[in-house]
């Protein structure tokens, strides 16, 4: 009977806090895989280093530069290092905890209160030295599922720096290839310009000779500036690409003068999908974040929910106490003892009530975030593949055209040379001969960087089995 006059409250107080959890509901539902139209297939297998197979070691460079030197990196990776100490401080609040204190102070003791005289009524030295252990006994999970909201919350830092890497590594060789356009419209343009000037020089020969009129030299001049004007806006876009790429490496303008020609071969194949992957969810890092972050929420709800339930501690002391600098360390002055605590709350306001629906709609909310990111994700990859196939079918009927405009410069050219044609005809064909040229360059450009957006679009390298340094910091820090 004394037993169970003994526990009758704590039972009565664990109904009581049973009968106060709500039981709000969560009301949004994730986006489910088979209903996004994904294809059975799955991606080719990328390497984790995919910039590689480009086959430009100044564009490996910069790659490394930026992935150790962004700004942006390096927040992401701040970001991952204090969510590893929250997982580190949640993960600590479940083991015993243990403090020393110490404290030795001259004061006039109470005559009128617990130590009566000769001691009370007196100056007294008074200490003690102990050491306290306090232990959450966790029954209900609280502290556990803190635990694995902190480690969710943690693997979803580190995804997110997987995440940000690919997109870095993604927009370097992006615009890389910015500067290949460049420099490829530099070259057809100076090699436009080296051809008009010998056909200036020429028209004056035939002038001279009284084998041509002024008309065609005017002529001549006129393509010869074009052309002159093409080189001077491609040399100034190739300097905005330079200090661009000095950006996204996380570097200043000493790093212009370092970057030089490119090796780059826009038509090097890369493993690209055919059609949207089964399995690209799973390959993409943001798409993993954004699910841990649901699981981050849930475990942050079931924090809330607990709250409710009584929560016990083991208490125990050992250590001195003493009247007097010299009593403390005699055998008489030791103290020590354990025991139980318990908190149940009974009436908070509220408050309790309102950080579970709190809690409630963050998981809410993390589920919208994840449906927008997937959505996000089939479309992003959707667009790079039809962008892809677009270009490449306009790159090949641009090719055909700039080979039909060159056909027909050299029939005209033909029939300036034997008088049929004045050198004012050439214009025409030329100036179409060059934007034909320039457009070709920039479809092999645009089809580049559509086959990187579409590389990046399906999760680049990232292996969601054995994902980057900092997910393995992660796991380590829970261990």
């Amino acid at each position: 009977m004394k037993r169970f006059l003994l526990s009758a409250p704590a039972l009565a107080a664990l109904a009581l806090a049973g009968c106060a959890a709500p039981h709000t509901e969560v009301a949004v539902d994730a986006v489910k895989a088979p209903a996004l139209g994904l294809s059975d297939s799955d991606a080719p297998r990328i390497d984790t280093d995919w910039w590689k197979a480009l086959g430009d070691p100044q564009l490996d460079h910069i790659v490394d530069d930026a992935l150790s030197g962004s700004p942006t990196l390096q927040s992401a990776m701040a970001r991952v290092r204090l969510a590893q100490s929250a997982l580190q401080g949640a993960d600590a609040a479940t083991k015993p905890q243990i403090a020393a204190d110490a404290n030795e102070q001259f004061e006039r003791l109470s005559s009128v209160y617990i130590i009566p005289p000769p001691y009370g009524g007196t100056f007294r030295w008074v200490g003690q030295a102990q050491a306290n252990l306090n232990w959450n006994l966790d029954f209900w999970g609280q502290q556990a599922d803190a635990v694995r909201q902190a480690r969710d919350s943690a693997n979803a830092a580190a995804l997110d720096y997987d995440a940000a890497r690919l997109a870095l590594a993604g927009s370097v060789v992006q615009t890389y290839i910015e500067l290949v356009r460049a420099e490829r419209q530099i070259a057809i343009a100076q090699s436009t310009v080296d051809q008009r000037s010998q056909s200036l020089h020429l028209a004056k020969v035939r002038v001279k000779s009284q084998l041509a009129s002024n008309i065609d030299v005017q002529a001549s001049q006129t393509l010869l500036a074009q052309a002159q004007q093409a080189v001077i806006r491609a040399k100034g876009q190739r300097e905005q690409v330079v200090h661009a790429l000095a950006l996204l490496a996380g570097q200043g303008a000493n790093y212009y003068s370092t970057i030089r020609p490119t090796q780059l071969k826009l038509d090097t194949l890369l493993p690209l999908p055919k059609a949207l992957p089964a399995d690209l969810l799973a390959r993409r890092p943001d798409i993993l974040s954004a699910r841990a972050r649901i699981a981050a929420a849930a475990a942050g709800r079931q924090v809330a929910r607990k709250a409710f339930y009584p929560n016990v501690n083991l208490l125990g002391l050992v250590g001195l106490q003493a009247l007097g600098i010299g009593n403390l360390f005699s055998s008489d002055a030791s103290t020590y003892g354990g025991g139980a605590a318990i908190h149940l709350p009974i009436f908070e306001g509220g408050k309790l009530r309102a950080d579970y629906e709190g809690a409630t709609a963050k998981v809410d909310a993390a589920i919208a975030s994840y449906n927008q990111a997937v959505l996000g994700a089939v479309r992003q990859t959707a667009d790079a593949l039809s962008r892809y196939h677009t270009l490449t079918g306009d790159l090949a009927e641009q090719r055909k055209a700039v080979a039909g405009l060159a056909e027909v410069r050299r029939l005209n050219n033909v029939r300036v040379s034997t008088g049929l044609n004045s050198r004012l005809d050439l214009i025409g064909s030329d100036v179409r001969l060059l934007e034909a040229r320039q457009a070709a360059a920039n479809l092999q450009a645009d089809k580049a960087v559509a086959e990187i957006q579409l590389l990046v679009a399906v999760g680049g390298g990232f292996d969601p089995d054995s994902a980057g340094a900092s997910t393995a910091s992660v796991t380590r820090a829970a261990q």
